[in-house]
């Protein structure tokens, strides 16, 4: 960059290609040019002087500064905002970020009769995460009674079944609790990359095909997470077993009253609807319709990583690949292909986070524990990946 003494060239400039700004290095050597200026051009004014400091400060207050311009600049665009202003610059589409929201399992409570649980909470095996009971428990004639604990930490907190087993809060009278299915797993907060992707396809809701607009629609609705839409043009049932002539749509998140209605109201008249959770919706004019689509059901990966361990090698690097990958699969959508090379990437660490320590010899997928291979696994249309740590060895030789 050139020294001038126009402040202005060291200050951001907005164009037609957008905002930009001198790094700190530009702009330091313009304060020390017009310092020179002003006292001589054998002034020295590195960081051994007290000048040169000075105007290190200085230039450092200017780059801050124009960092901040940047960013509130970048604040108006969804495709450059971050955190809070993405958050507000959503609004203009009718979208909000979703909260995050917590796993719950059914639970089934054994133990004395009339015997009352204030409070209550049980613990997984796995993990030892609390799982709140609601407030008043009284157990009934019988014995037993079952209901929904609701885990303590946000996000896909994942218990298998028999898992939450353990009495955190030990009460006279309660003598074991247990799980008999899966948890539903809930949601981190939506990251700013979902956020924005929920964002662009909110712009489809007045697309040229209905599908599009359909699916624009339910992502808008609040707690949606993602939404896959699908469409039967043909006169016979196609490989999904979706039927002729009919729409499908595969929704994680949401009121489904919200999205039938959505899709009632988006899709192409007469075309029928096809999915295992149905909804009744009556139009303006008192007409009932069935509305069908689908939850996304949860397929278990396992997966099987063999590696050599070299010097430095620890448990604790091997429970770090196994987080990686599994983060990768759950990121995956629904209908997806879990490629089995695609997952040598995540496991294998950053050289300072325990890279060096091991060599990754070969990776094994599939959907039981007992059927892995090097074969890739398609996922079902409707269905979602799951694989908590739990579900993937590590066998180190």
């Amino acid at each position: 960059m050139a020294s001038v003494s126009d402040v202005s060239d060291i200050a951001c400039t907005v164009s037609s290609t957008g905002i930009s700004a001198p790094s700190y290095s530009e702009i330091l050597a313009w304060f020390q040019a017009q310092y020179r200026a002003i006292y001589g051009s054998d002034v020295i004014l590195d960081n051994s002087t007290q000048d040169g400091q000075w105007i290190a400060i200085q230039a450092q207050a200017m780059n801050a500064s124009n960092q901040s311009m940047i960013a509130a600049f970048n604040s108006f665009s969804p495709a450059t905002a971050q955190g809070v202003g993405l958050s507000s610059v959503v609004k203009i589409n009718g979208i909000t970020r979703s909260e995050a929201t917590y796993s719950s399992c059914d639970v089934i409570i054994t133990g004395a009769v009339g015997t009352t649980i204030l409070n209550g909470s049980v613990k997984d095996t796995l993990y030892s995460y609390i799982w709140s009971l609601p407030y008043n428990v009284t157990i009934p004639a019988g014995g037993q009674i079952t209901l929904t604990a609701t885990c303590s930490a946000a996000g896909a907190i994942s218990a298998s079944p028999n898992t939450l087993t353990i009495i955190n809060t030990p009460t006279d009278g309660w003598q074991s609790v247990t799980n008999v299915s899966s948890a539903s797993l809930g949601q981190a907060l939506q990251t700013d990359a979902s956020l924005r992707q929920q964002q662009s396809a909110s712009t489809m809701i007045p697309s040229v095909t209905p599908l599009d607009g359909m699916v624009g629609a339910i992502l808008a609705l609040t707690g949606v997470s993602s939404c896959k839409g699908y469409e039967n043009d043909t006169g016979s049932t196609d490989a999904n077993g979706i039927p002729a002539h009919a729409v499908s749509v595969v929704v994680s998140g949401g009121d489904a009253v919200e999205i039938a209605t959505t899709i009632a109201n988006k899709k192409t008249m007469g075309a029928p609807t096809y999915g295992t959770t149905s909804e009744t919706v009556t139009d303006s004019a008192g007409n009932s319709r069935s509305i069908s689509f689908f939850r996304p059901s949860n397929t278990n990966i396992y997966v099987s990583i063999t590696l050599t361990a070299l010097a430095g090698y620890t448990d604790a690097i091997g429970e770090t690949i196994a987080a990686q990958v599994a983060d990768y699969i759950a990121s995956q959508e629904e209908g997806s292909v879990i490629y089995v090379t695609r997952l040598y990437k995540p496991a294998t660490l950053d050289n300072d986070a325990g890279g060096l320590t091991y060599d990754l010899t070969g990776i094994e997928i599939g959907t039981t524990s007992g059927s892995l291979s090097a074969s890739n696994v398609t996922l079902a249309f409707n269905a979602s990946p799951v694989c908590p740590t739990s579900n993937i060895t590590i066998m180190a030789s």
